[in-house]
């Protein structure tokens, strides 16, 4: 029986909310997240894409095992179909940036909505409250800085003191795969749970920068940018708040992501 425990207390500034959640505890949230959304994606019938993936839709058991909740958005997809014209829904800061402009929606979403959630959960910060530096990047943007810079660690939680530095490196990565800005090239979440399960080298000639949607409005509902933010006109007027959307190809064939490493 799940108990009232919502990983938003990491970002809470209540210290009565607050719970210290150790590496290795971080870790399992995102491989089990990761492996839920896999399900989902892969075995589920229909298919379904949850459409909402962020923080706090993620809660956590007695034993902080997660399970994914508030299925409201979902929308189901089966196997004939690669992709569905809807009204945006979702979060600001979560959401793929082709799904905000376009209303075509895909797995890959919530891919992208995991990424940014596999960086939250490795920084302890909210993508939807942080700004960094003097550019005021959003935390995906930020990551790619620190990439481009070999400063990767820097975005670590600093309440984490002990961690697998190469684990979290390769966790970091791999948020960086999930939220580059043209879809196609974004793993799958069966890929995902490779990627973060296992010791693997990943390709980082195939990384592209990440993407990013802002609103060019800064009326909000509760939800985000969830279902009223959604019309076609909303998607036009936020064409020019969108950074780092390359003009690729979404049929061509990316390079594999990862290597295995030699035993």
């Amino acid at each position: 029986m799940l108990t009232l425990i919502f990983f938003t207390f990491m970002f809470t500034g209540s210290k009565s909310k607050h719970v210290f959640l150790d590496w290795p505890t971080r870790a399992v949230i995102c491989v089990e997240t990761a492996t839920g959304l896999a399900f989902l994606h892969e075995e589920a019938e229909p298919h379904i894409v949850h459409r909402d993936i962020k923080a706090s839709n993620i809660l956590l058991d007695g034993n902080f095992h997660p399970k994914i909740g508030d299925f409201g958005l979902a929308k189901l997809f089966p196997d004939n179909v690669t992709h569905v014209s809807t009204r945006v829904a979702g979060t600001i800061g979560y959401l793929a940036p082709e799904y905000a402009l376009l209303g075509q929606l895909t797995k890959k979403a919530d891919v992208y909505s995991f990424g940014v959630l596999l960086l939250e959960i490795i920084s302890g910060r909210s993508s939807s409250k942080a700004a960094f530096g003097e550019e005021l990047l959003v935390l995906v943007e930020w990551a790619w800085k620190l990439r481009e810079e070999g400063r990767l660690l820097d975005i670590v939680d600093p309440e984490l003191t002990a961690y697998a530095e190469d684990e979290v490196i390769r966790f970091v990565k791999v948020a960086l795969f999930c939220t580059q800005a043209v879809a196609h090239q974004r793993p799958s979440m069966k890929q995902v749970v490779e990627m973060l399960s296992k010791q693997v080298h990943l390709n980082e000639k195939a990384l592209t920068e990440p993407g990013v949607y802002r609103a060019s409005s800064s009326r909000r509902g509760s939800r985000g940018a969830s279902s009223e933010e959604t019309s076609s006109s909303q998607a036009e007027k936020g064409k020019h708040s969108m950074t780092a959307l390359k003009i690729q190809s979404q049929y061509d064939d990316p390079d594999s992501m990862t290597q295995m490493s030699p035993r």
